[in-house]
């Protein structure tokens, strides 16, 4: 699995770990019942804290992306289509708010941002 750390991004180790977990498996390159490196392993792997690992991995599942089975370890969870559909429309939402604030700041108007949401949903 290739996650990538940014220790200068300023978001939480344990943040960006499942920031990119969650994509991974929403884009289906985790398949459900696909277990997950151990804890200890990941930490290792990405030369962080073990607790870090096991808080991110403790995030995933609070949210339903993983399932642990004591002794056997952390697995991907059967995906809820409403629940991708949900999370995708979030980080949407959040997308757009950025850019809503950078088009504000380059003084452009709703129209002019739609008609570069057209042509982009149309090179997509």
């Amino acid at each position: 699995m290739l996650l990538f750390i940014d220790n200068q991004s300023g978001v939480p180790i344990y943040d960006q770990i499942c920031t990119q977990m969650k994509q991974l498996i929403m884009n289906g390159e985790l398949k459900a019942e696909e277990p997950l490196p151990s804890i200890r392993s990941l930490a290792k792997e990405l030369r962080i804290s073990v607790i870090t690992t096991k808080r991110a991995y403790e995030e995933l599942e609070k949210e339903g992306f993983v399932y642990t089975v004591p002794s056997k370890g952390c697995f991907v969870a059967r995906q809820n289509l409403d629940r991708i559909r949900e999370e995708n429309l979030k980080q949407l939402e959040q997308k757009l708010s950025e850019a809503a604030v950078l088009a504000k700041s380059c003084g452009l108007t709703a129209k002019e941002v739609w008609e570069m949401l057209q042509t982009e949903m149309e090179d997509a």
